[in-house]
């Protein structure tokens, strides 16, 4: 009879530390998906400063770039496709397809941003005008705080990636939905630094 109380008691002590072992890989996983949510709400917040910024700069330059319409106008339908690639993506920042839209979108907007500055340069009055410098100045400021946060952004997906991936915790991760959290990358190399807007 000892016997067998001993074996009962070796079960539920093991029974114990799968279920100690189980909810706190769960919990770990829930942490890290927090963290990485987080994180991207972090972009998400300096992503919609600089789509707040990019209108007033194309405000500024109107009246000294009458000639050039279409970038203008281009700048303006970029600024409105990130905008709405950015709304769903900071929904569900773990989605692959959210964080592809963005990328896509941010890279297609810093293309037309600097088609933008590229024109504003032959105009040596707008390059003078204290409204465009100041905003100029802001945009720039944001570009940096975009990158740190896209950084912050993708260490803690790399993070959550990892722990989802390690063994026995994959177990818990498939067992329980948590799918694999996307990179936010620069599609296009020449993408990868802020576009240059100091005159």
């Amino acid at each position: 009879m000892t016997i067998g109380l001993m074996f009962i008691g070796a079960v539920i002590l093991i029974g114990i530390f799968v279920l100690i072992f189980v909810i706190g890989a769960y919990n770990a996983l829930v942490t890290l998906r927090n963290r990485y949510k987080n994180a991207y709400s972090q972009i998400d917040v300096q992503l919609k400063r600089r789509y707040d910024l990019i209108p007033n700069l194309v405000e500024t330059a109107k009246g000294y770039l009458q000639h050039e319409r279409g970038t203008l106008e281009a700048v303006i339908t970029a600024r409105n496709a990130a905008v709405s690639a950015n709304t769903r993506a900071a929904q569900n920042p773990g989605d692959a397809s959210a964080m592809k839209g963005i990328s896509s979108a941010e890279s297609a907007l810093s293309g037309v941003m600097s088609r933008l500055f590229a024109l504003a340069e032959a105009y040596p009055n707008l390059k003078a005008n204290e409204t465009m410098m100041s905003l100029i100045e802001e945009l720039t400021s944001t570009e940096n705080k975009i990158s740190f946060a896209r950084q912050a952004y993708n260490d803690a997906v790399m993070t959550y990636n990892t722990r989802r991936e390690v063994f026995p915790t994959n177990f818990i991760a498939n067992t329980f939905n948590f799918g694999p959290a996307e990179l936010f990358v620069i599609e296009k190399p020449e993408q990868k630094e802020a576009p240059k807007v100091a005159f």
